[in-house]
């Protein structure tokens, strides 16, 4: 087997940044701090605040003397869990057996894809396309073990070792303080003079389990593979859920633009993993419950014809349907949701049609102007149960139709509004009678006797009189 390990050293800041345009200069000048308010600690920080010489440990106070113009957001370990489990479904897209052991990496078994998707550069070149796409800062190594693949991720970005004799290797030249090792473990070693790990492993193996346990002794089997290392798998979710959270109120769609297209992409990039498609899914705002108690969140329905999981189709969708919804009132967070994932089968398309992607087929029309004007405003026609003819047809969705309803007689493709009485006599009668008879339960009671039949000027017309042959005829539609 052969593990890669995806290290995500910003993941408290990435999963922040992600609700906020690149160009918003604030976010150039920020730190993460810990929730503690006697004496808040820096957790993290923008490289710009990191020149100035802000490094994490530090308190509030030393760092705001180093860099006087910081911005400071409280780390929010939920939302860092929603980015990691959003990066793991990402990552089952690629292999089955993910894990999400560690709380800043994600380990992904890649031996068994490299079939699929090619050896391990490309599938690197790959997938840092997609995560820097995402908005993730990450660092990758690969070994036969993941916590050596982890102890490697840390130390040099890229790494590849594929066979235990090069990873013993590589693993004796790391410092001990990669080798995920406790805090006070790693004190201890150096107060002995121990740097390396090579020289933690020269140690007397009795002596090592006396002095610091039985679970020092087994981490550094598991980190060469000289002993198993069960790992918990992921498995992905039946229904998309993902939200984002503001620091300030928004009061415009416009503004929401940006984070809706995060997480319209995060959805896709969920739905990619899976195989699958979404065919209705509903954007969420959730307003400040201080000042809108009695407002319950504000859901805008989105529905498509047929599966899809194209980013673009899936986000304009959105966006329509956001712009053609006023904000009810100020949004403190953002969420799309998706309850059903069906199976997606990608449309056929013509090889040699090179307009065929300039141009919109139905239904994507059909969805566009479905989410822009709303239900009501879009629909088929279809055929009805009622036998009567002005009740022949009735509005229903734009969805495909089931199995028309079938009449036991002609139809003419033109149905005048309401009947004419007809001119002279029929030249002569090439159907009928189809006597209709209905209506009486709703007090539009009517019987009929319908024909076919031929004007003296040659055209073919559907009429119809009375039962009994002595009402005059009425003219009620045209044939072609």
């Amino acid at each position: 087997m052969l593990w890669a390990a995806l290290l995500l050293p910003r993941l408290g800041l990435d999963a922040l940044a992600r609700s906020v345009p690149d160009a918003d200069a604030r976010m150039q000048q920020l730190a993460l701090v810990s929730r503690d308010q006697a004496c808040p600690l820096i957790v993290d920080a923008m490289p710009r605040v990191r020149e100035a010489g802000v490094r994490r440990g530090q308190t509030l106070a030393a760092a705001q003397a180093l860099f006087p113009a910081l911005k400071t957001a409280i780390r929010d370990p939920a939302q860092e869990c929603r980015l990691r489990e959003l990066l793991a479904g990402w990552a089952y897209g690629y292999s089955s057996q993910v894990s999400l052991r560690e709380d800043d990496a994600i380990l992904i078994e890649v031996g068994g894809s490299f079939s699929l998707f090619g050896p391990w550069p490309r599938l690197e070149r790959r997938w840092r396309e997609e995560l820097n796409a995402l908005g993730i800062t990450h660092r990758f190594a690969v070994a036969p073990t993941a916590l050596g693949a982890l102890a490697l991720a840390r130390a040099q970005d890229g790494a590849l070792v594929g066979n235990a004799a090069t990873l013993r290797q590589a693993l004796d030249a790391l410092p001990i303080g990669h080798a995920r090792l406790d805090p006070l473990v790693v004190e201890a070693l150096r107060g002995m003079g121990l740097s390396r790990l090579r020289e933690v492993y020269a140690l007397p193996r009795a002596g090592l389990i006396r002095r610091f346990g039985a679970a020092l002794a087994e981490h550094l089997d598991r980190l060469r593979g000289a002993a198993p290392d069960p790992l918990p798998l992921y498995r992905p979710p039946d229904r998309f859920h993902a939200r984002m959270e503001f620091d300030h109120e928004i009061e415009s769609s416009e503004t929401l633009r940006f984070p809706l297209h995060r997480l319209v992409g995060d959805l896709c990039a969920f739905l990619t993993s899976r195989d699958g498609g979404v065919q209705q899914l509903a954007i969420v705002l959730e307003h400040d419950p201080l000042q809108f108690r009695q407002r319950a969140p504000t859901r805008l329905a989105i529905g498509l014809q047929s599966p899809q999981r194209d980013a673009r189709t899936i986000f304009e969708l959105c966006l329509l349907r956001l712009q053609a919804s006023p904000v009810p009132a100020p949004v403190r967070a953002l969420g799309v949701q998706a309850e059903n994932l069906p199976p997606f089968v990608p449309l056929a398309r013509d090889l040699f049609d090179e307009a065929r992607g300039a141009q919109l087929d139905w239904p994507q029309l059909a969805d566009r102007l479905h989410n822009r004007l709303g239900a009501d405003a879009v629909y088929a026609l279809a055929v009805s149960d009622d036998p009567r003819p002005e009740h022949a047809w009735r509005k229903r969705s734009i969805a495909p139709a089931a199995a028309p309803v079938r009449r036991p007689g002609p139809r003419p493709g033109w149905l005048l509004r309401r009947p004419l009485p007809l001119r002279g006599e029929p030249k002569r009668i090439l159907a009928g009678p189809e006597r209709i008879e209905a209506g009486w339960w709703d007090g539009g009671d009517l019987r009929r006797d319908y024909y076919v039949i031929e004007t003296q000027q040659g055209q073919r017309a559907w009429a119809f009189r009375g039962i009994g042959g002595e009402a005059p005829w009425l003219l009620h539609g045209w044939f072609a």
